[in-house]
Order: structure tokens, then C-alpha cells, then sequence
């Protein structure tokens, strides 16, 4: 039996945190993960994988560039699944060796093995899949930080094969790229991988059972965001469930160098003539309407993967998709167990999740605690990329607050000419009564980045005045802060008149 402060389980970014602000009180502390290497979801299948392919795919097809040059320009002709895991397995082993670094330098012990609880103070690790068999480890402590974040939903109607039905963890494994392809989920990670399937000139077909996506966005910017997918070639198919999914054998089939796709799609991916697999997949929804294409991407959703914890023999219990409940300091119904991270759901952000490991531990080990942080961006990778902080307007109508809005489209700025932006914009929502900005929503380019500058002046309560008042770089695209703020004030000066 080894013997800890604090024990905690899972290795993503609420993990990692915890564990070294743990370790950075002068704690014996372990981390436990049943992968081979360190990161959790976040390194391994989710972000980081996510936004790399995002990257490569951009900068293989000049995507950011076809403003100038056409549609029709490309930087590699044909791209291949190796093209994107080249940089992909790159990425992630940089990603890797310096996550265990700062664990080591912290003096926090790394344990690979599948934990389980074995009593309220014990738990057993069993070695991980791929490692030399052997005993399981017993490792006792007074505090447990559960963080293991969460697994891709697979329900038994999907006929899985790891091929061509694939979950979004997959993806990061495809061994082809397909001319066509069904994606089965209109939620953040669903319209992510949509959309860049689609950059790469791929047909995608995006089907969600309900009326809408994304429903926590501010509508305005949805609307734009759905107008440029569509206009990039993104089918969408809404309102309807799929009944059943069905796999044929693949066909050999002869295709030609201009064809644009099999499967009716509408786009393909520009690769050469020849020998190709024809559409070997079938949605079929419930209406009777039928989708062909070579490979359906099931990202409909995603559970706590907390069934094999053990979680029962001490009292815990986890709702209908495997996630823990906490109160505000991340401590579970279980006074000396705590949960952070995507395991405790919304938000389930990799920005988010650092700050709850850090204050899960700091107030497991009774120190000071700093309150989670009133505002926080979210950021969706897809292409366009969106983000947002604080309240949406539909929000602000519901409260009843007396607003104004100002919108600055990024293609004015000098800058979004410079790089040829035809697309995106800067909706700035300011109260009409204290001039406070009350939330920003950015669709377009480098609109994740953009965002904290929204999110500074919300946490320091600015107000219009801030960007009407200062100056910002120019040429740059945050200067369109300052065209939407002066857009309101102009708009409150004439109803004031």
C-alpha cells in the first residue's frame, strides 16, 4: 500500500492542474491514468488532436488565402490522411513530453493504470491496456480528485466498425481520407469535424435530429456561421432522426480527375483520377430520406467515463450520461472526493477544466479559494471558428435589459482586407443605461483569439467608453471592438436626440 495526500484520477487539464497545485503545497501526490501516456482526452482523441487537424487542413489547402486567389487554389493538391497525422503525431508527442515534465518537476508521482475504487480511502491500479502484466498497485489516500473526463456515446444502433463508421476518437486514426462523408451530430464536436472535412473539398452531409444547433449561441452570429458553412458546400439536414445506419462492401469503382464526388454530395476532395471505393455507408432517417456516402462520423454526444471507478462502493452515483454532481468548490456528495473537468459536464472546456482542478485542490487541502471565474470564452474550432463571452441577446431581452448592438463585419477592417476576409464579424452588446459591454460574439477569423478582449472588459465591468477612448493597432482585426463600439454609441446619440 502506498500512501498519498492527495490521489488523482485522469490526467487531462483538470488533472494536471490539480495535481501540481497540489504538489505545489509541499503534498504527496499521485495521478493515475489508464493510458500509456499523459493528457488525457484533451491530448490524445479531443482538443488538441481536433484543433491541429483544423491547422493542417487550412494551411495544406490555402484555405485562408482563397480570398485572393479563388476557389479553385490549393497549396498541396492531394492531400492525404498521412499528411495529417504527420503533423498530428508530432504535435501530440511535443504535447506529451511537456505535460510529463511538469508533472515530474512538480514531484508528482505518474501512475499508467486503470484506477478503481477499492474503499473510501483505497484504490486499486490495475496495468494499463499494452502494459507488462503484473500486480495491481493499492495506493491509499485522504483526498481524491476525480477527473477522467469523458468517452465517445456509441449506441447499439450504429454498426461501429472503425473504418468507415467511425467515432469522433477515430477520427485521430483514420488511415484514408473519403470523397464523401456523413457526420451524425450537430454539436460542437459534430459541426467542428464537418466543417473541416468540408475545407478539405470532402462532401459532407450534417444531420441533427433537431430543429437546431449550437442553441447556446447568440443567434445573430449562428446565423452567420450557418450561412458561410452552407456557402462553403456544407449540406445540412435537420429535424429528422436517423432510423438506421447500414454498411455495404466497398466497391471498386473508376472515377474521374474533375469529378466532384460520389454520393451526390456535391464536393469532393480534388484527389486524382482512378481506382476508388465507391459510397459503401447509408443513413437512412426516419421520413424515408437516404444518405450515401463512403463514411459516416457518429459524434452525436459523449459520456463521464466513470462506469469502471467503482464508484458505488463509496456512495457516488453518476446521472444518465456518467457524470458526477459537485457543489461549487468541485466537492462531490462525498466530502473528501472531488470531480472536475468534463466529467461534471457544462462546460466541458479545456480552459474551464484548469481552473477546476486548481481550485478542487486548493480547497481539498484548506486553503484560500478564488471563485470561478464570472466570465469564461467559449471557443468552436470549426472553419469559420466561433467564440463568445457573456450574455447573448437573446439573454439580454429575456432580462429585460434596456441595449444597444454594435456589428462590425471583419472584411471592413484594414486588416481583414489585407488578408482578404470576405466573412465574419464582431457583434459587441453594450446596456444602454450603464454603457456596460454586457457580451461579445465573434464569427471568423481568429475570432478565439479575439475574444479576451471581450472577456477583460466584461471581468473589469468597461463599458463602451473603453474602446471609444483607447487606441488599438491598426492594422489589425481588433480594431473592429472599436467600429462596433462606436456603431452603439452613434445609435444611443440618436435616441438620446
Amino acid at each position: 500500500m502506498q500512501n498519498y495526500e492527495v490521489v488523482v484520477i485522469g490526467s487531462g487539464p483538470a488533472g494536471k492542474t490539480a495535481a501540481i497545485q497540489a504538489a505545489k503545497l509541499g503534498r504527496k501526490v499521485a495521478i493515475v491514468d489508464d493510458k500509456s501516456e499523459v493528457g488525457g482526452v484533451c491530448v490524445h482523441t479531443g482538443t488538441i488532436p481536433s484543433k491541429t487537424l483544423r491547422e493542417t487542413v487550412l494551411n495544406l489547402t490555402g484555405w485562408r488565402e482563397r480570398g485572393f486567389y479563388g476557389r479553385s487554389y490549393r497549396v498541396k493538391q492531394d492531400i492525404t490522411a498521412a499528411d495529417l497525422m504527420r503533423r498530428l503525431n508530432m504535435t501530440l508527442k511535443r504535447e506529451v513530453d511537456i505535460l510529463e515534465d511538469q508533472l515530474l518537476r512538480n514531484g508528482v508521482d505518474i501512475i499508467c493504470g486503470h484506477g478503481r475504487f477499492t474503499g473510501a480511502e483505497t484504490i486499486e491500479v490495475e496495468p494499463g491496456a499494452g502494459a507488462p502484466a503484473s500486480d495491481p498497485l493499492h495506493l491509499r489516500a485522504k483526498r481524491f480528485i476525480i477527473t477522467v473526463g469523458t468517452r465517445t456515446y456509441r449506441p447499439e444502433y450504429v454498426p461501429f466498425n472503425g473504418d468507415t463508421v467511425i467515432d469522433s476518437d477515430e477520427v485521430t486514426r483514420m488511415q484514408y481520407l473519403p470523397r464523401s462523408i456523413t457526420v451524425i451530430g450537430a454539436g460542437v464536436v459534430g459541426v467542428e469535424y464537418a466543417t473541416i472535412f468540408n475545407a478539405l473539398d470532402i462532401a459532407v452531409t450534417l444531420i441533427e435530429p433537431r430543429d437546431t444547433m449550437l442553441d447556446f449561441l447568440d443567434k445573430e452570429i449562428l446565423m452567420h456561421f450557418r450561412h458561410d458553412i452552407v456557402d462553403a458546400g456544407l449540406r445540412l439536414q435537420f429535424g429528422q432522426k436517423v432510423a438506421s445506419i447500414e454498411v455495404k462492401p466497398k466497391t471498386k469503382t473508376k472515377t474521374n480527375s474533375n469529378s466532384k464526388a460520389t454520393g451526390g454530395n456535391g464536393a469532393g476532395n480534388g484527389n486524382s483520377g482512378g481506382d476508388s471505393s465507391a459510397a459503401t455507408c447509408v443513413v437512412r432517417l426516419e421520413s424515408g430520406r437516404a444518405f450515401a456516402s463512403d463514411m459516416v462520423l457518429f459524434a452525436a454526444g459523449r459520456v463521464g467515463a466513470t462506469a469502471e471507478l467503482g464508484l458505488d462502493g463509496v456512495g457516488l452515483e453518476v446521472d444518465h450520461r456518467g457524470r458526477l454532481s459537485v457543489n461549487d468548490t468541485f466537492q462531490t456528495k462525498v466530502p473528501h472526493i472531488y470531480a472536475a473537468g468534463d466529467v461534471i459536464g457544462f462546460p466541458s472546456l479545456a480552459s474551464t477544466s484548469m481552473e477546476q482542478g486548481r481550485i478542487a485542490a486548493l480547497h481539498a487541502l484548506g486553503e484560500t479559494v478564488h471563485k470561478s471565474p464570472a466570465y469564461f470564452p467559449y471557443g468552436i474550432y470549426a472553419v469559420p471558428e466561433m467564440s463568445t463571452v457573456g450574455m447573448s441577446e437573446e439573454e439580454v431581452i429575456a432580462r429585460k435589459i434596456p441595449y444597444e448592438v454594435g456589428i462590425t463585419p471583419l472584411r471592413e477592417t484594414s486588416r481583414g482586407k489585407v488578408m482578404g476576409l470576405d466573412s465574419g464579424v464582431i457583434k459587441a452588446i453594450f446596456s444602454t443605461k450603464s454603457r456596460r459591454l454586457l457580451g461579445v460574439h465573434i464569427v471568423g477569423e481568429g475570432a478565439t483569439e479575439l475574444i479576451h478582449i471581450g472577456q477583460a472588459v466584461l471581468t473589469l465591468k468597461g463599458t463602451l467608453d473603453y474602446f471609444l477612448e483607447n487606441a488599438f493597432n491598426y492594422p489589425t482585426l481588433a480594431e473592429a471592438y472599436k467600429v462596433a463600439a462606436l456603431y452603439a454609441h452613434n445609435r444611443m446619440v440618436a435616441l438620446e436626440s
